[in-house]
């Protein structure tokens, strides 16, 4: 798709503009869980205390993600209005902006983790892990630029509608990386370092391939050439205002997950985390399509704020939470009537077998987890979208920190409901924070049509 018709499919219909930027979301999310799963794969085959140290590194590694991403959530909303607003040199700088804002944050964070890093490990517990995690974490963050400017990279490429150079660029990285995890960590004989060495060079590479097309092919809709960058705090501040929340919210949902594993340990024991764990695993792949169509609505929701256009607005909104409905419920069905079969999936050897009835129980009830969150998250990307990154984060910490924490407690001990009641109340709590967002949404896209109508309606003398 040439550049020009990406454009014309972001400015025009945001139905078919969200089902075309969907679909290509949807496969870099599976790359991704894939290639994660195979360097799991190929590092436990190293000892338990090697994939003990990928599991203490993961978590920081992850928020470190989430700050990239996080700047790419806010460039792609900020050059997507300026797209929408017809602002050509806007969009260029804030795309470039966004590209040195990456490398600020990377060379800053690299400095700080490389220094404090056994300290970080020690407090975590690393224990006898440490060395084996040493030997993953200085390379991995030394490297972190490649990670930070690829989520950034990838983001700008989304922001005018090109979807199939990020999905390859994502593609690239994941199979390259299983491709080279064996050779690095046996053949070379590297070890855990060569699990470190294979994703950074993977990552590498995809980095190499979107520099090119960005600087070398130039055939972008946006010119990111640096005779393009005009330093100006306020695109800074508009990008940040998106970014931060956007990392933030990766922070509460790691908080949430310590919250109800503490809460299913009172309840049970932690027999009862393991069971969640793996059940939540099922329903973060039942999310994919949701958040695919997610990120679609962020760019289209960006572009017609920019141009002032409440129509599209209120379309692209309308239409994610009913094709998020579609899949949830098709989804939902597929993991209520296999859930016993799924179960066997984590429950295949002896010691693990006692599991399979509570992971089935857990799955059952947690499918309506997938049924509850559809307009609490396309309420989110549309605020991200419209640079609105405060609004997503309240919802957020509403939604997870606060409602579902609290409705877990209230159905698992106070109406004594146990392990079955914490389950539960995550549900409840996510429907009714996605609700009170959807209904923001709403408010906010009534208010912004009435903005547009009075400012743009030609007054009679």
């Amino acid at each position: 798709m040439s550049k020009n018709k990406n454009i014309e499919m972001i400015t025009g219909d945001p139905k078919k503009a969200i089902r075309k930027l969907a679909w290509p979301m949807m496969v870099s999310m599976l790359l991704i869980m894939l290639y994660n799963l195979a360097d799991s794969i190929w590092v436990a085959g190293l000892g338990a205390d090697a994939l003990a140290a990928i599991g203490f590194i993961t978590p920081l590694f992850m928020v470190l993600i989430g700050l990239g991403n996080g700047i790419g959530a806010g460039a792609n909303s900020l050059v997507a209005r300026n797209i929408g607003a017809k602002n050509y040199d806007a969009a260029n700088n804030s795309g470039l902006h966004a590209v040195v804002l990456s490398l600020i944050v990377s060379v800053i964070f690299t400095i700080l983790i490389e220094v404090f890093m056994v300290p970080i490990l020690q407090f975590m517990g690393a224990g006898d892990t440490i060395g084996y995690a040493m030997d993953y974490s200085y390379i991995i963050f030394g490297f972190l630029f490649v990670f930070v400017f690829s989520g950034v990279a990838s983001a700008i490429f989304r922001s005018e509608g090109d979807m199939r150079r990020a999905t390859i660029a994502i593609a690239v990285t994941a199979i390259l990386n299983i491709i080279l995890d064996p050779i690095f960590i046996y053949v070379l004989n590297l070890g855990i370092a060569g699990a470190a060495w294979a994703t950074v060079i993977s990552a590498s590479m995809s980095c190499i391939v979107m520099s090119y097309w960005i600087w070398g092919k130039k055939d972008l809709y946006l010119d990111l050439s640096p005779k393009n960058f005009k330093y100006s705090s306020r695109i800074m501040i508009d990008t940040l205002q998106v970014a931060i929340p956007s990392t933030l919210e990766n922070v509460i949902f790691s908080a949430l997950a310590i919250i109800i594993n503490t809460m299913l340990v009172m309840a049970a024991d932690t027999t009862a985390v393991a069971v969640y764990t793996a059940s939540m695993r099922i329903v973060q792949l039942a999310m994919i399509p949701l958040l695919g169509i997610g990120t679609a609505v962020l760019t289209v929701s960006g572009v017609a704020f920019g141009a002032h256009n409440h129509v599209n607005l209120k379309t692209a909104h309308s239409y994610s939470i009913k094709l998020g409905f579609l899949f949830s419920i098709a989804i939902g069905i597929v993991m209520y009537i296999f859930s016993a079969q799924i179960a066997a999936i984590f429950s295949y050897t002896a010691a693990s077998a006692d599991l399979a009835p509570q992971i089935a129980t857990a799955i059952s009830v947690l499918t309506l987890f997938v049924l509850a969150i559809p307009h609490g998250i396309m309420s989110s990307m549309m605020f991200q979208g419209v640079g609105k990154g405060v609004y997503s984060l309240i919802i957020t910490l509403l939604r997870s920190l606060i409602l579902e924490s609290v409705f877990a407690y209230l159905f698992g001990f106070v109406f004594g409901w146990g392990v079955v009641g914490i389950y539960a109340g995550v549900v409840f709590g996510c429907f009714v924070g996605g609700t009170v967002g959807y209904v923001w949404a709403k408010f906010f896209i009534r208010k912004f049509k009435q903005i547009s109508i009075r400012k743009y309606t030609p007054q009679n003398d």
